[in-house]
């Protein structure tokens, strides 16, 4: 039986796991989770010349719209626990010659920032991540303007997303869970219940549903191990392990495979609240 981690290990973990995927994480899944993406910035209104905080930035993909969006006057800054993923977004941002975006390694749950500093507050998948997300929802309403808007965006049901057989798998073969909220801020009004404990009012929520395409099993693979959460793990998996456990993970595919390519079914959950 896997047993839930240490906080401190926990945010270990996310940091160097992270810091292997960054290399790989766009590749993998830039494509897959525009629409979530996308979707959280609809809902986010946002306007010329507002200050935006995007937490558990990445690699930049959605704090590089908001800097669009806000225009020269605007300023958006990208926060993120894994150096790898906030050097590269820094890379990314001078090469694109945008000047109001930056990027900074900080802990979502302890925001080295001044209160009322920013106009709104995004966090596209990252909530799952964090040793405690309710403490990562206090500080952003903390660091909002009175009358500022909060988008968040997680993973959905796990029962509906098909690629969800991938955290058993890798459970089985190391100690602890390796992301044990994961699922659980999708599940019916989570999202809703944390939003309005961390004090949050004006909370809204929709799900959206996709189909994550991946060309082939080594694709799915790929994306999976090499590019996201379980990163890590995966590093220290010998040969034999990492191939028991890629034939595990396309078998819990197999009802979405289609020739040599899988049409994954998955679900996004979206909130929108106001501090």
């Amino acid at each position: 039986m896997s047993h839930a981690m240490d906080p401190r290990l926990q945010r270990r973990v996310q940091r160097y796991g992270w810091d292997l995927a960054a290399p790989l994480y766009e590749r993998h899944w830039q494509a897959l989770l525009r629409p979530a993406q996308l979707a959280l910035l609809a809902l986010a209104h946002l306007k010329r010349g507002q200050h935006v905080l995007d937490v558990a930035s990445g690699t930049g993909l959605v704090s590089f719209s908001a800097a669009r969006e806000v225009g020269l006057r605007g300023r958006v800054l990208g926060i993120d626990l894994s150096g790898q993923m906030v050097a590269a977004a820094n890379h990314y941002a001078v090469q694109a010659g945008l000047g109001n975006v930056r990027f900074e390694r900080m802990d979502a749950e302890s925001l080295q920032l001044p209160d009322a500093g920013f106009d709104v507050a995004l966090c596209a998948l990252g909530l799952m991540y964090l040793p405690d997300p309710l403490q990562a929802l206090r500080e952003m309403r903390r660091v909002l303007k009175p009358g500022g808007r909060a988008v968040f965006a997680v993973w959905g049901e796990g029962a509906r997303c098909g690629w969800s057989g991938l955290f058993p798998v890798v459970d089985a073969e190391v100690a602890s869970e390796v992301c044990p909220l994961f699922f659980q801020l999708g599940q019916a009004n989570a999202l809703v219940h944390l939003c309005a404990e961390a004090g949050f009012g004006a909370i809204e929520q929709r799900r959206l549903p996709v189909t994550l395409d991946f060309n082939d099993g080594r694709h799915a693979c790929d994306a999976a191990f090499m590019g996201g959460p379980v990163a890590l793990a995966w590093s220290r998996f010998d040969e034999a392990t990492r191939a028991r456990v890629r034939l595990k993970y396309l078998e819990s595919l197999a009802p979405w495979a289609h020739g040599d390519s899988y049409r994954v079914p998955a679900e996004f959950a979206l909130a929108t609240a106001i501090a």
